[in-house]
């Protein structure tokens, strides 16, 4: 292109300095222009065609590598997931266990405390029992021997 423009300067210069110039010189050379320009467009949209292309390519690349990266973060979820209900499975197992200890305990120790209260009511009873005989006995002996 800047032999083109080179000549075009060269062939203006020489139609201003010399009347017998041909014009169809520089109708020639304007096809050349022409001609030169169309196959500039021509190569721009071989390189832009190829460009997109290659983006397409890029983006077909980026679209498996993400659908990878997704079926990964989602088996690593799945994982995590079953983890985390296994645990809280066995949280509520351990949880169910300790209350029924504490359940059973409860039992054992209403059961003793029952045991103890009725043994507590028990003695209580004898000892009232006691000492009303005792006292009992010590007014039916001041009865029978008057002082």
């Amino acid at each position: 292109m800047e032999a083109l423009i080179s000549q075009f300067t060269l062939l203006s210069d020489q139609a201003l300095q010399d009347k017998n110039f041909d014009p169809t010189t520089i109708e020639d050379l304007m096809k050349l222009f022409e001609i030169e320009a169309y196959k500039s467009w021509a190569a721009m949209e071989l390189e832009q065609e190829s460009e997109v292309k290659e983006a397409e390519i890029a983006v077909q690349k980026a679209e498996e590598y993400l659908e990878c990266v997704m079926e990964s973060a989602m088996d690593e979820f799945r994982r995590f997931e079953e983890e985390i209900e296994k645990m809280a499975v066995e949280e509520v197992e351990s949880l169910e266990k300790t209350a029924e200890t504490a359940r059973k305990m409860g039992k054992v120790m209403e059961k003793s405390a029952t045991i103890a209260s009725k043994k507590y009511i028990e003695a209580a009873v004898n000892s009232a029992t006691a000492s009303m005989k005792s006292a009992w006995k010590g007014f039916s002996s001041k009865k029978v021997h008057p002082s």
